[in-house]
């Protein structure tokens, strides 16, 4: 029996389907998880979760949250997640030069910590895809 896996994010339902394997980024390093896995609840590092559904392999960036694992069943619930194939690499350099502007005025400004904080959320989030993006082109 395959995985289930949904991953969420704030604004929505950005992935649900099964898998025969699938490979979470954790603050603690990358997990490997097949049917029948240990329960598990696990910091989700920015990163890249592989998806691998019999001879096909999926890629998504997502950001920082949390998975749940218990029996067959994969909960993601993450800050953000995209396909790495629907990146778009002028948007995301468009998008990471507005966060690191808005995080620097931040800090000058002395701004509120969770002004500062989404903005190095924004930021993670926008490195975390480049560098994805970057070794599926190299």
């Amino acid at each position: 029996m395959p995985l289930q896996l949904e991953i969420i994010t704030p604004e929505r339902r950005a992935w649900s389907g099964t898998a025969d394997s699938i490979v979470l980024p954790t603050v603690d390093g990358e997990v490997g998880l097949l049917p029948g896995h240990r329960p598990l609840v696990t910091l989700i590092a920015p990163g890249e979760l592989v998806l691998q559904t019999g001879t096909k392999t999926e890629h998504l960036a997502v950001d920082r949250g949390f998975a749940r694992i218990s029996g067959d069943a994969v909960t993601v619930l993450t800050e953000g997640a995209i396909e790495v194939s629907a990146i778009d690499e002028v948007a995301l350099a468009e998008a990471k030069a507005r966060a690191e502007a808005a995080l620097e005025a931040a800090r000058k400004e002395g701004a509120d910590p969770a002004e500062i904080e989404q903005a190095e959320t924004v930021l993670r989030f926008a490195v975390a895809q480049q560098l994805i993006k970057g070794k599926k082109r190299g």
